[in-house]
């Protein structure tokens, strides 16, 4: 048993980082969906899909539903609705208005957030100098959001700040928000059951909101665009639903159990890196030389709050 922990201590956080990998593929394929779609159809169809996929992960599970307990079901709807369906949204919109590269960067914010959300939900204590990186990777998140940083004295929008980097700040607080509610749905619920219930609540509430804009109809769902390129268009949808979508989520959580949270966050930085090789190297999406400061500013700043944090967060053993 001691034998098999100390193997799992050793590839668990490698799993993490494979997972998020994996996962920042799908600027790959928002990028060109969002020349076919529109964004919350694409998140919708990303849903659909998926789900079909964690079926057979489900339906075995769907014991345990009467088990769960009112307070659980409650992180559950939070995180499917902030992080699986809105924060989604967000994303898939800050692709589409502005600099992909700045988009991934700027949402490395995202850990910040679920910090201070876990201190204010969970009571966790936040260590000293946790503030001063937390001020340091806002400021370099400013710092790469805008093109012109001489001018945010005038304005941010004189200094280049745009509706893509807005949407994306958006995005960080919902997903870092759901990440929060997401140890708690964690407490009262399977691994399994917890990722494939997400989904579903994702996709009812994609439902809803497409509902609501009246967009649940033919033309909006299956557009002229996509009409045009339909091999295109389902392979896309295919590739980021199974690619970027539920196999990393299976990678990603299978390490995650394996692997204590604060080291974790450490590795889930290779999002970033494989979205930013993507954007920058396929679809040149350049920054300039302050944003590149910025941007290792930001990720260093964020990796020295996983740091800090950890020193004050007690040890957890984890069960296989």
């Amino acid at each position: 048993m001691q034998e098999r922990a100390t193997h799992s201590a050793h590839y668990g956080p490698w799993l993490v980082g494979l997972g998020a990998a994996v996962w920042g593929t799908e600027t790959a394929w928002r990028i060109p969906l969002n020349e076919l779609f529109d964004a919350k159809v694409i998140v919708f169809c990303e849903h659909v899909l998926i789900l079909i996929m964690f079926l057979p992960i489900l339906i075995p599970r769907l014991r345990e539903i009467p088990k769960v307990q009112p307070t659980t079901w409650g992180y559950l709807l939070f995180s499917g609705f902030a992080g699986s369906a809105v924060g989604t949204i967000f994303f898939t919109l800050a692709l589409k208005y502005g600099n992909p590269t700045v988009v991934n960067v700027v949402l490395n914010i995202q850990p910040v957030i679920s910090t201070v959300g876990a201190f204010l939900l969970f009571g966790d204590r936040l260590a000293h100098r946790f503030f001063l990186y937390a001020a340091i990777a806002i400021i370099a998140g400013v710092f790469v959001s805008v093109s012109h940083p001489t001018m945010i004295a005038v304005s941010f929008e004189r200094a280049g700040l745009n509706l893509g980097s807005g949407y994306a700040l958006i995005c960080a607080l919902f997903w870092g928000l759901s990440t929060v509610a997401g140890r708690g749905v964690m407490i009262g619920m399977s691994l399994r059951l917890a990722s494939s219930m997400r989904i579903v609540i994702g996709l009812t509430c994609m439902t809803v909101i497409l509902l609501a804009y009246g967009k649940f109809h033919g033309a909006d769902l299956w557009p002229a665009a996509a009409q045009a390129h339909p091999v295109k268009a389902i392979v896309l949808l295919l590739f980021l639903a199974s690619v970027s979508g539920g196999i990393p989520l299976l990678i990603y959580f299978q390490g995650l159990h394996l692997t204590r949270a604060s080291t974790a966050g450490y590795f889930e930085m290779m999002q970033t890196l494989a979205a930013v090789c993507i954007t920058w190297g396929i679809f040149h999406a350049t920054l300039h030389a302050h944003q590149v400061i910025a941007a290792l500013v930001l990720i260093v700043a964020v990796a020295m709050v996983h740091h800090v944090q950890q020193q004050v967060e007690p040890a957890t053993n984890r069960e296989d």
